[in-house]
């Protein structure tokens, strides 16, 4: 599903701006069923995921943590996809909240929390 940008958003060609492409990626993950957060600031924007996983995106590509450590440079591994393919990136991330849900689930409590009903 690709979503058309709010009005006065820029977008030229396969650039867009770094809100939109987070709010086109928040879009897509929530058709996976991931709930997420978009802020920007600095000309950057970010969607918060989970612990662990956020996606930056400065408007041409989305990038977030793999994982890994790179042990020689001493600093974590990223991965990226471009920005014009929020579907295709919003898998990518899915697939990596998968893999933190299961190490980092939520706790007892926040899950009745999460789960309680709106008062």
């Amino acid at each position: 599903m690709r979503v058309l940008p709010p009005a006065g958003r820029l977008i030229l060609g396969d650039v867009c701006s770094p809100v939109w492409a987070a709010e086109s990626l928040q879009a897509e993950l929530e058709q996976c069923g991931i709930d997420a957060d978009v802020n920007d600031g600095y000309g950057l924007a970010v969607v918060s995921v989970w612990t662990g996983l956020t996606v930056w995106s400065n408007g041409l590509t989305f990038w977030w943590r793999t994982g890994s450590w790179d042990s020689r440079r001493g600093r974590p591994v990223y991965t990226w996809h471009a920005a014009a393919e929020p579907e295709r990136a919003a898998r990518r991330v899915a697939f990596r909240y998968a893999e933190l849900r299961k190490t980092h689930p939520l706790s007892d409590l926040l899950t009745e929390v999460h789960d309680a009903a709106p008062v």
